[in-house]
C-alpha cells in the first residue's frame, strides 16, 4: 500500500476527516504500508496538501474531496447552518483541540456541563474530557467561577494548571473577568482567537481592570494551536514507540 492511501484509508474509516494529530496516531499502524524515511510525519503533512484528493477544512483539520458533500454540519460548516450555529461549531471545535493536547499532556481536563454534549468532529466533546465533575479545589466561589472557563486542565494534585477561553466572536471582556477572579491560584491564562483580533484582545487586556492579570495572559491564535495540537500528538507517537520502528528501518 502507498503512503498517500494508508492516509486515505484511515480519513475513510473516519467519515473522510480527520486532524493531522488523529492521522499521526492511526497511519502509521497500517501494517500493509511502509514509511521508510526518517521524516515520517512531514510526509504525511505533504500528503493532505494533494489537491487531487484532499481539502484543508480549517486550522488543523482536513479532508477528503470525495466526502465533501458527506461531511457533518459540524466538521463542513455551509449549507443551511446559521451564522450563529456555525459559530458554536467552530468554538467547540477549538475546544477540541485543547481538551486533546490536555489529555497527551497528562492533564485532567474539564469543559463546563452545558458543552459536554456540543458535537467534535464526530463525538461528543464530554467524551473525549477525563473528568466530568469539577474538582473541589478551593471555596465554592472560585469553584464556580472555574466551572464556567472554556477548558481547564488539573494537575495530578487535583489543583488547576491552564485555563483557557476561545474567543471566537466574543470581545474578551468576559474571558479577563473569569481570570482576574482566579488570579491568586499558580496557573496559565490563555485566550484563544483569530490572528486580526489579537489588537483588540491587547486593548481590553491593557484596560486598568485587568492590571493583576496582564502578564499572565497569553493569546494563541487559531493556526498556532492547530501548530501545537500536531506536534503533541508527534511528541506521543515518538514517546509510545508508534514510529520508531519506521525510522529504524530507514536508517
Amino acid at each position: 500500500m502507498k503512503q498517500y492511501e494508508a492516509v486515505l484509508k484511515v480519513m475513510e474509516k473516519n467519515g473522510g476527516f480527520a486532524t493531522l494529530g488523529f492521522l499521526y496516531d492511526h497511519v502509521f499502524k497500517i501494517k500493509e504500508c511502509e514509511w521508510k524515511t526518517k521524516t515520517p510525519f512531514a510526509s504525511i503533512r505533504r500528503i493532505v496538501q494533494d489537491d487531487r484528493y484532499f481539502f484543508k477544512i480549517k486550522p488543523g483539520l482536513w479532508a477528503l474531496k470525495a466526502y465533501k458533500n458527506r461531511l457533518p454540519e459540524d466538521v463542513l460548516i455551509g449549507g443551511n447552518v446559521k451564522k450563529k450555529e456555525g459559530d458554536k461549531y467552530q468554538h467547540t471545535y477549538y475546544q477540541g483541540l485543547v481538551v486533546e493536547i490536555g489529555n497527551l499532556m497528562d492533564f485532567r481536563t474539564y469543559v463546563p456541563r452545558q458543552d459536554i454534549n456540543k458535537p467534535y468532529l464526530g463525538r461528543k466533546l464530554g467524551h473525549i474530557t477525563s473528568i466530568e465533575k469539577i474538582y473541589k479545589f478551593s471555596f465554592e466561589r472560585f469553584v464556580r467561577k472555574a466551572e464556567t472557563v472554556d477548558i481547564s486542565w488539573f494537575n495530578e494534585r487535583n489543583m488547576p494548571a491552564a485555563f483557557f477561553e476561545v474567543d471566537y466572536t466574543t470581545d474578551f471582556t468576559r474571558s479577563l473577568v473569569k481570570f482576574t477572579e482566579l488570579r491568586d491560584f499558580n496557573t496559565d491564562f490563555t485566550i484563544i482567537s483569530h490572528q486580526k483580533r489579537k489588537r483588540d484582545f491587547l486593548s481590553k487586556l491593557n484596560l486598568s481592570a485587568f492590571i493583576t492579570v496582564k502578564s499572565r495572559v497569553k493569546f494563541i491564535d487559531y493556526e498556532t494551536l492547530a501548530d501545537w495540537h500536531r506536534k503533541t500528538f508527534e511528541m506521543h507517537s515518538i514517546k509510545a514507540g508508534i514510529v520508531g520502528q519506521f525510522w529504524n528501518k530507514s536508517l
